[in-house]
């Protein structure tokens, strides 16, 4: 136990070992779900979803691994939802590239994050971000899991007539959700311990008496991983058009895992008067490492994973939590069945709760100035109506710059966010999607 205080510096950020491994289970438990999503989406690209599940595994837990014990920060990393969808169907299926061929454009990406990483220059991009937009960052986090939480628990389906709508609460699902977000927010008002874990927990109880979900043994043998593992095609992901593709994946990695690191830091306080945490640059180099090793793996981009937020509701403040969540990714390998047994709809109610909580930055926005209010508002909103963190920031960029340019404002403007919203202008004109 010495070890890990000494290791951690549990007591300078005011934790225990207990708390750690139980944020960290709590995390793990809202991102399990990636281990079963992501082969099935990958599989659409042709790839083998049983080698597609241990390299999802495999690259989740060395990523945290890394961002746990190199950076000690309390974030989970694993294959991206949004990245892997962009792999299957914008590059495999819409441009044509073979899976090999994208997981080498992956890694090529994951070479030019690393390369701004050591030389700074995203941490300068997190430093230069004014104030209004740091702010509307976690806002607007939250405001994406929220739609993610209410999605999963079927309180929100999709409608042809208005894009979203209310689900059928007489099923179990929606019903359990809600009982569960209930028990979540009255023990964490409480103060009990564990207030998220507990509720998880419940619900998947409830869900085998109520909703039919059944019990399929622990342990299971992996299956191998070979047929993905040092498959990627460098030189295939060249002679296919390099650019367009490798753009768009460096672009979204850079921003969406910044938005993340940014939100969940400034929810656990490692952020202080608006500066960035010292260990800030080690994570941003865990974070691009493990898009090298996720590639070299068989996936698409691993990043840093917005649930990490549950995890630091509970209490996660060190690379602790990061190193549980990466054991139980590794655990996950031969307990699938296990992992399994816990449903969307069981994690629904504490990314919900942690979601609430994130709105209240709102109100520190500077309301009376509209080039710096609205630009907030637009990052907020858009980044759960276009599903995406790295859309919300785009276009918050980019308002925020056309704002105080046609107000004569421009000299608040750094030269920095000039630049960032410069790239954004021309990825969103020249790049679609």
């Amino acid at each position: 136990m010495q070890f890990l205080e000494n290791y951690f510096k549990l007591s300078a950020h005011e934790t225990t070992v207990r708390t750690e491994v139980l944020a960290g289970i709590t995390t793990f438990l809202t991102m399990a779900y990636i281990i079963f999503v992501n082969p099935s989406i990958l599989g659409d690209a042709g790839m083998p979803k049983d080698s597609v599940f241990v390299a999802t595994c495999v690259a989740a837990a060395v990523g945290t691994l890394i961002m746990g014990l190199y950076a000690n920060f309390p974030i989970g990393l694993a294959p991206g939802m949004g990245l892997n969808a962009y792999f299957a169907y914008g590059v495999v299926a819409g441009m044509g590239f073979p899976w090999q061929a994208a997981l080498g454009a992956v890694f090529i990406s994951g070479c030019c994050f690393m390369i701004v990483s050591l030389l700074k220059i995203r941490e300068k991009i997190m430093n230069a971000i004014p104030s209004s937009l740091r702010i509307a960052i976690p806002a607007g986090v939250g405001l994406f899991l929220a739609l993610i939480s209410l999605k999963n628990a079927g309180i929100v389906v999709s409608s042809p007539a208005t894009f979203i709508t209310m689900g059928d609460l007489h099923k179990p699902a929606p019903v359990l959700a809600i009982v569960g977000f209930f028990i979540i927010v009255a023990l964490d008002r409480l103060r009990v311990t564990g207030a998220l874990l507990i509720g998880i927990m419940a619900v998947t109880v409830l869900s085998f008496f109520f909703a039919g979900n059944a019990f399929h043994g622990i342990v299971s043998v992996p299956p191998s991983i070979e047929p993905t593992v040092l498959k990627l095609d460098i030189m295939g992901a060249v002679s296919h058009g390099l650019f367009n593709v490798v753009l768009v994946f460096f672009l979204v990695e850079l921003f969406d895992a910044t938005g993340t690191l940014m939100g969940v830091a400034q929810r656990a306080g490692l952020m202080k008067d608006g500066k960035l945490p010292k260990n800030m640059n080690k994570a941003l180099l865990a974070d691009s490492g493990a898009i090298i090793v996720g590639s070299v793996m068989g996936t698409s981009s691993t990043t840093a994973f917005i649930e990490s937020a549950a995890g630091v509701q509970a209490g996660g403040r060190t690379g602790l939590t990061a190193v549980t969540v990466a054991l139980l990714f590794l655990a996950a390998l031969f307990i699938a069945p296990l992992a399994g047994v816990v449903p969307a709809y069981a994690t629904a109610p504490a990314l919900f709760f942690v979601a609430c909580l994130m709105l209240r930055e709102l109100t520190e926005i500077n309301w009376a100035e509209t080039t710096e209010s609205v630009p907030a508002v637009v990052t907020a909103l858009v980044m759960p109506f276009t599903y995406s963190i790295a859309n919300g920031l785009a276009l918050g960029f980019i308002s925020y710059a056309a704002l105080k340019l046609l107000t004569g404002k421009y000299k608040e403007v750094s030269a920095m966010i000039w630049c960032v919203a410069g790239v954004f202008l021309f990825k969103t004109i020249y790049i679609a999607g």
